[in-house]
This record gives structure tokens, C-alpha cells and sequence, in this order.
């Protein structure tokens, strides 16, 4: 589940510049991972295990560290240091809406509540989460001092004291990765167990070591992330972003956490870590040896800046092009469209004529329908003749059968009496009025 970040993923993919060097501090030994991010990928530089070192003078691993560094071009740089997990307290905090410039505050206003070191001096540190929630470690100060002596008496400088689940969040971000509604990954423990490692939108980060068999570790798990019990479990090298060098001896598959706080004190500006390290115990790299770094990432992101630029020149200037050509066939299409609606326009002149020329018939027809109709002695002395009907009036032996015979021509319907009377003959004098009916054409 990502975390919010304003950085594109391209343009996070082009600033990752850094050199990392990461010491997980182990039961019995330090396991050191020397890395080099650049947009390419990640190259693993070497990997060290130095042994025993609690029972070994500092300055004597001190130097085996010195000389492990030195052919790599890397003893400028300050290492990011993993402290055991079994000496720090980690919290989720819920921050929703709190500012990230208030964050510090809001976290050191809840700390006390945080840990059970009572009215020990503690050292704390934070990093962010996805929807306004922080990841918060704590440990004794006492702890911090004693390693940051140790490791001052080998003359190994440290810019990070970080824990676990900080470091492989901070490194699974590198890349700006996205696993979308969450995932859980396995890895063995420093204690021979098996460390859990998962995010869901439930719980951003749940990190945990378990003495149990992979598969039932992985059920915990699951179900802490409020995860589908057939979530299949993924393992915990998968999850970072993968090395495009690596030698032999860094077997990931082993133990991915020194080279997971390796990516993460490469580039702290892309994926933030939790440091318990006070401000003032912080020991930075030397920045004149990261000039050229910037000079080369500078004249990228000129170099992306003018091909997009160029992209959009470019774009501008086609849609130029095509709006001229638009603007010459603009005359010749509206005289087309004009011509289009004159043509129309007669046709349907030429219908109304035809419909008025064939009226003259159509009366003729009906005036000759009626003189078919009507058949001595009956007679017709008056005619009236519209669209849609007809009147007419005379006299007729008998009257009444004449609606029937207009009723059966085709041209007339709906007869009906209008007047009738008897005439000084004996006949009937009569008034009918038609409906006219009009054959298809």
C-alpha cells in the first residue's frame, strides 16, 4: 500500500542517486551491505560479515570494516545502522490531518504512552505512512549510546540508527512500488524464526518474528493484515527492489534486511526511514563527493526538461500545420454544404409542386365519381368541394340509399344526411356531406 508522495514515479525514478552502506547489528555478528542506486538500477558493491564483534576490540573491526569499504570508493560514507529488533519498541500512530510540519510534535505529545521504559531517557524516531499514519520507534537512550560509542571506537561513522520494519518500508519505496490492496512476505529471523513483513489497507506496516513453521506464521500474519487466508505469501527479497548487480556472497534469500537498509540510507530524500539517532549524534557523508551526482542529475533533468519542451514545441506546431490545411478546405467545404441545402430545398419544391398540380386532378376525379354516382332521376344542383370533403344537394326519388352507394366508391367515406325534405313532385330533396378519401399514389 503506497504512501502518498507528490514525486512522480519517473521523475523519482531519474533522482535516484546514492551510495548506502547498511550494518544490521546481529546476535553475534554485523552483516554489512555496500549498494549504488542510480536510474539504472542498484548494483550491490560487496557484502561483509564481520564476527564476533562484541567480543573483539572495536578498533580491530573498525579496521576490517575500513578495508572493506576502501577499493569500493565508499569510506566517505556514513552508514545507516539496523538495531536489533528485540531492543525497540515500534508503534503505529494514526496522524489524520495533522500537518507534516506538526507531525514531530504530535508524535513527542503521545510518546510517553508509547513504550513501557517508564522515566528511562528514551531516543525516538518516525517515518511516514499511507492515510495520514506514521511508523514510530522507540528505545532506551541508553541503547542508542552504547552502540554509537561502539561503533565511534571502530571509527565508523553512522547517519542512521533505524529498526526493521522501517528499513524495508523505506526500501520496498525506493522505486515508488505500488502492491495495491497489500501483500505479506517472509524472510528468516536474526534468532533462527521466521520474520513477517506485511501492509494491507488495514494496517499499513506489521512487521513480526514468529517461532513457528513458515505456513503458520504466515496464517498470523495474514490474519493481522486482515488479509484473505489465501493470500499466498511472498518472500521478502521479492518485495524490494531487485539488484541488477549482486555477488554471490549477498544471498538476499538468506537475510534481505542489511541490503534493504542500504537502499534506505541511499537515498533518504525519496524513501525516508525512521532515525533514532538525535540530530546532533548524526554523522552525514561528506558532501563534495555527491557534486558530480548533482551536476549529472542536473543536466538530466535539463535534458528531460527540453524534451519535453521540444514535445510540446513540436505538438504546437503540427496542430498549426493542421489548422492551416483546415482553413484552406473550409471555403470549398461550406460550398459543398451550401449546395447540399439548395438541393434539398428544390426537392422539396419540386414535391409540393407535383402535390399541387395533382389537386386539379384529383377534384375531377371526384366531380366525375359523383356524376357516376348520382344517376337520373336523381340530380345534383349544388356542389361544394374542399380538401378533405364534399357537399352536395339536390333531389332524388329516394334519398336514403345514396349514402350507401357514396359509401362504396373509393374516393368517399363517412356519408351522412344532412337535410332531407319531400318536394312538391313526391321525391326528396337531400343534403349529404362526404368525407374524401385520396387512392396511394
Amino acid at each position: 500500500m503506497p504512501v502518498k508522495n507528490p514525486i512522480s514515479k519517473d521523475l523519482r525514478k531519474l533522482l535516484q542517486f546514492g551510495l548506502g552502506v547498511g550494518i544490521e547489528i546481529g546476535p553475534r555478528d554485523l552483516e554489512v551491505v555496500a549498494a549504488r542506486v542510480r536510474p539504472t538500477g542498484v548494483n550491490v558493491l560487496g557484502r561483509l560479515v564481520i564476527a564476533d564483534f562484541a567480543s573483539r576490540p572495536a578498533a580491530e573491526w573498525g579496521a576490517e570494516y575500513a578495508r572493506f569499504l576502501s577499493p569500493l570508493g565508499l569510506s566517505h560514507v556514513s552508514a545507516t545502522v539496523l538495531l536489533p529488533r528485540r531492543e525497540v519498541i515500534v508503534r503505529h500512530l494514526s496522524l489524520p490531518g495533522v500537518k507534516g510540519r506538526d507531525v514531530d510534535g504530535a508524535v513527542r505529545f503521545q510518546l510517553d504512552s508509547m513504550h513501557p521504559y517508564g522515566d528511562d531517557e528514551v531516543s525516538w524516531g518516525w517515518s511516514p505512512l499511507a492515510y495520514g499514519a506514521v511508523l514510530v520507534g522507540v528505545t532506551r537512550q541508553s541503547t542508542v549510546q552504547r552502540y554509537l560509542d561502539l561503533f565511534l571506537a571502530a571509527g565508523i561513522k553512522a547517519a542512521c540508527f533505524t529498526f526493521s520494519a522501517a528499513a524495508v518500508h523505506s526500501a520496498v519505496r525506493l522505486n515508488g512500488a505500488n502492491r495495491g490492496d497489500g501483500f505479506l512476505a517472509l524472510g528468516p529471523a536474526a534468532n533462527g524464526g521466521v520474520e513477517v513483513y506485511g501492509e494491507s489497507q488495514s494496517r499499513p506496516v506489521f512487521t513480526a518474528e514468529f517461532q513457528l513453521p513458515p505456513e503458520r506464521a504466515a496464517l498470523l500474519g495474514l490474519a493481522e493484515l486482515r488479509l484473505a487466508p489465501e493470500t499466498a505469501p511472498l518472500k521478502l527479497e521479492d518485495v524490494l527492489p531487485k539488484p541488477a548487480v549482486n555477488p554471490v556472497e549477498n544471498d538476499l534469500a538468506r537475510n534481505a534486511r542489511p541490503y534493504a537498509t542500504a537502499l534506505a540510507g541511499a537515498c533518504p530524500w525519496l524513501a525516508p526511514s525512521a532515525n533514532l539517532l538525535a540530530p546532533g549524534q548524526r554523522q552525514a557523508s561528506s558532501r563534495a563527493v555527491f557534486i558530480p551526482t548533482v551536476v549529472l542529475a542536473a543536466i538530466l533533468l535539463l535534458v528531460a526538461g527540453a524534451v519535453v519542451a521540444y514535445n510540446s514545441y513540436a505538438d504546437r506546431k503540427y496542430l498549426a500545420s493542421i489548422e492551416a490545411e483546415i482553413a484552406k478546405v473550409a471555403p470549398v467545404a461550406k460550398h459543398a454544404d451550401d449546395l447540399d441545402l439548395q438541393i434539398q430545398q428544390a426537392r422539396q419544391h419540386a414535391v409540393l409542386l407535383d402535390q399541387f398540380r395533382n389537386l386539379t386532378r384529383q377534384d375531377l376525379d371526384a366531380l366525375n365519381e359523383l356524376t357516376r354516382l348520382i344517376e337520373p332521376p336523381a340530380w345534383v344542383n349544388s356542389t361544394a368541394l374542399t380538401r378533405d370533403s364534399v357537399l352536395i344537394s339536390g333531389e332524388a326519388p329516394q334519398a336514403g340509399p345514396l349514402i350507401k352507394i357514396l359509401d362504396s366508391s373509393p374516393l368517399f367515406e363517412n356519408s351522412a344526411m344532412q337535410q332531407t325534405g319531400k318536394t312538391q313532385s313526391g321525391g326528396e330533396s337531400f343534403q349529404i356531406r362526404s368525407t374524401r378519401k385520396y387512392p396511394a399514389q
